[in-house]
């Protein structure tokens, strides 16, 4: 049966992503990518002009303390300047017309060779910071720690990074295991300072866009090849340098379906409780990235396996332990399946606003502490897309004939309710998520989680402030209120990715319903 005014009922489940085009030529022929993205392709009205290669392409330079330098052909690797935004594009030729150097570093250059779109684009260069802001009419140095800039052109924010910023860092804390290797020249010199201080090998790749040369310093292209992720330096000393380290770690994994080397794997889960050190707003952009763009379901099984989600997310962790889900379990429960769905939505250049992550949570809380009709959930989720108008919301669900996932331990049996009972069950199931959400932001609520489980660390983490609460809270109250006034449901299927993002309730409301009825009525029963 398909219910038209939503516009997603019953409709296939569509990838958005196209089959990964495997790099052929060079070292990485043998590349085993185990997921998939679309690089878009930009308009380039600013070429950028390439230059004589000076070093040669695959020039071995002996540098770095575990291996050679390995300067790559770039097209060869599948990279074509035609993959960098225009405005990414303008802000290169700006600073290479001043006579800088200017390189693309970090996970930019790793997705593209991965045939993935990147989630945003790092420039590094070898002006200082207040050269760089001589150079662009709007410009302006961010941060204390890891001072940058924001180079503001065609409406985007491009971060700018200095070399000599990076330099001062590293000459401060550079050990015996670190000396200049012999024979290097000074850029080479100065590019492989910069690549030790990255967090992990896969970023640590720097593209010269001119010469069309990738400059690999620390392994990353075999560790690609390997779908490994590997710290650049010791992973003890990497986590306990920058412990957020950790996060990011699981978010990259997740995310391109890599798994660990055994020693980051080690001190991943036996430093997790170092991340309580971060402050809490932090933590909430961290998981964010985490949930928010396309891999929440990767993301919660790692967290899960490596002992972070007792610490982020108790209540979560403690549904896990209740319904006997182990650390490696490769089986699906409705909270996973939840997030699941909502990965199909989404992408790195396609995300969410975290309050619709944070909703799903306190919907698939107060299901799992009272479950419910799987008919009671469709109206709910109705209710919701529509603006809270129940009565059109039962309407429609009471004439669904389509199998629910009855594996969920949150969905009670049918009970063939009649319009008043369904009515006043979607009302208490209302009072309910509302409820959960509350106890979301308590922390003696949130410490009690894992008391049953004494072996699990302690954590009364509350992640959720007060503004994005109220802005959760604000998804479910039509419901409630008996309908909000002037409201007008989304018509058709089609995203609005901007307004997702920004928490526009019109796209939160319509992405949520969809959620919740491509998971207790999935395409694959029908």
């Amino acid at each position: 049966m398909a219910i038209s005014c939503l516009g997603f009922a019953y409709r296939p489940h569509f990838s958005l992503c196209l089959p990964l085009l495997y790099c052929v030529p060079l070292r990485v022929s043998k590349l085993r990518l185990r997921s998939v993205a679309a690089v878009e392709a930009f308009e380039e009205p600013e070429c950028l002009t390439p230059i004589k290669d000076t070093g040669g392409i695959n020039s071995v330079h002996g540098i770095g303390k575990s291996g050679d330098c390995k300067s790559l052909n770039s097209e060869e690797l599948g990279i074509r300047t035609s993959m960098i935004p225009k405005s990414t594009r303008k802000v290169l030729n700006g600073l290479k017309r001043k006579g800088f150097e200017a390189y693309l570093v970090g996970g930019c250059v790793r997705d593209f060779i991965l045939k993935r779109t990147p989630k945003d684009f790092d420039i590094i260069t070898s002006a200082e910071l207040k050269q760089v802001i001589r150079a662009f009419s709007c410009c302006e140095i961010v941060g204390k720690r890891f001072p940058i800039c924001h180079v503001h052109i065609d409406n985007t924010i491009v971060e700018v990074s200095s070399f000599s910023t990076c330099g001062r860092k590293f000459e401060k804390n550079l050990s015996d295991n670190f000396n200049r290797p012999a024979g290097c020249d000074e850029k080479d010199y100065i590019r492989w300072k910069n690549c030790l201080q990255r967090d992990f090998t896969i970023n640590g790749l720097i593209f010269d866009p001119y010469s069309r040369i990738v400059y690999d310093y620390t392994g990353g292209i075999e560790d690609i090849k390997k779908a490994k992720v590997r710290t650049v330096i010791p992973a003890s000393s990497s986590f306990q340098e920058d412990c957020a380290r950790i996060l990011r770690a699981i978010r990259i994994a997740a995310r391109l379906g890599f798994r660990f080397s055994r020693e980051t794997a080690h001190f991943v889960k036996h430093l997790s409780c170092s991340i309580l050190r971060l402050d809490k707003a932090r933590l909430l952009m961290e998981m964010n990235y985490m949930l928010a763009y396309g891999s929440a379901e990767a993301s919660l099984r790692l967290l899960w396996k490596f002992g972070l989600l007792e610490i982020l997310l108790p209540i979560q962790a403690a549904y896990f332990v209740h319904h006997g889900f182990q650390r490696r379990d490769k089986r699906s429960n409705m909270l996973l399946s939840l997030f699941s769905n909502m990965d199909k939505l989404l992408a790195p250049d396609r995300p969410c606003h975290s309050s619709l992550w944070v909703g799903i949570l306190a919907f698939h809380m107060a299901l799992s502490e009272q479950p419910m009709d799987p008919v009671v959930v469709a109206a709910f989720g109705l209710a919701v897309h529509n603006g809270g108008d129940i009565l059109e919301a039962v309407k429609i669900a009471m004439k669904i004939t389509t199998p629910h996932d009855v594996s969920f331990h949150e969905l009670s049996e049918q009970q063939n309710l009649d319009s008043q009972a369904l009515t006043d069950a979607v009302m208490d199931l209302t009072a309910s998520v509302k409820l959960a959400l509350c106890n979301m932001t308590d922390e003696q609520f949130v410490s009690q989680a894992m008391e049953g489980y004494p072996q699990a660390p302690y954590s009364d983490l509350v992640l959720i402030p007060l503004g994005l609460y109220l802005k959760v809270c604000r998804i479910f109250e039509s419901v409630s209120e008996g309908g909000e006034k002037g409201f007008v449901a989304k018509q058709g299927s089609k995203i609005d990715y901007e307004l997702l993002a920004l928490g526009g309730l019109q796209e939160v409301r319509h992405v949520f319903a969809r959620i919740v009825f491509d998971t207790v009525y999935p395409i694959r029963l029908n």
